[in-house]
């Protein structure tokens, strides 16, 4: 690619062929079930997560019914999750804190999300993204990687470069579309320790493919 510009219509190209629909895989019906879906991702898989919230929302199927909690209640709950203390005290938390200074409602705004427990920015963006359709890119382990390991953003070494660099770049319209885009070809294409790259059609274009090339060349091996 001569340009970014033409790396960006590239890569969005090849993914509105290959995934033309890209969205969340966390179930969910509402804001509320969303938000707590997404405390209980961090550092778990969302397969894992989807086993745990329909026994969680029949219990606790709004952010009051939550606050009246105790953290025992949820810990037993969660506990099949990552963290499952941490996340027991930041999910009644967030709901005291909803409650309390939300009336109970999940706000849109990314920098009064963050102010509630167990909620920073990357959760704060995918709420702001997901349900309320806004220009916000959430940058976790699978967009961060894929985004550097492409070339879609330079000299970028932290979440929040990456973010601004990608909001920069991708048409802000396709913006929450692109966050999933990302994520799902980090999970399952472009893979932390073994990607698989015989199945990847951005090869042409991948800053990190070329670096496998020129060391199988060496004989160096690829990763």
């Amino acid at each position: 690619m001569n340009s970014k510009k033409e790396l960006y219509r590239f890569v969005i190209e090849y993914f509105e062929k290959t995934r033309p629909i890209a969205e969340t895989e966390l179930h969910y019906s509402n804001p509320y079930e969303l938000l707590v879906a997404v405390i209980l991702s961090a550092q778990c898989t969302d397969k894992r997560v989807n086993q745990i919230t329909p026994n969680f929302f029949k219990l606790f199927p709004d952010a009051k019914s939550l606050a009246n909690a105790t953290v025992e209640d949820i810990y037993e709950l969660v506990k099949s999750c990552s963290y499952p203390n941490s996340k027991a005290k930041n999910l009644l938390g967030m709901a005291k804190t909803l409650v309390m200074e939300f009336n109970g409602e999940v706000p849109s705004d990314i920098n009064l999300l963050q102010r509630l427990p167990g909620v920073g920015r990357k959760t704060a963006n995918v709420i702001a993204s997901v349900v309320f359709g806004k220009p916000a890119m959430a940058v976790d382990t699978h967009v961060f990687r894929v985004a550097k390991r492409i070339g879609l953003v330079n000299n970028a070494k932290t979440p929040l470069a990456v973010e601004q660099q990608l909001i920069e770049n991708f048409p802000q319209e396709l913006i929450p579309k692109a966050h999933h885009w990302l994520i799902l070809h980090g999970r399952y294409i472009c893979m932390a320790r073994k990607p698989k790259c015989a199945e990847c059609g951005l090869t042409l274009v991948c800053k990190e493919y070329r670096k496998i090339i020129k060391n199988a060349e060496k004989g160096k091996g690829a990763w």
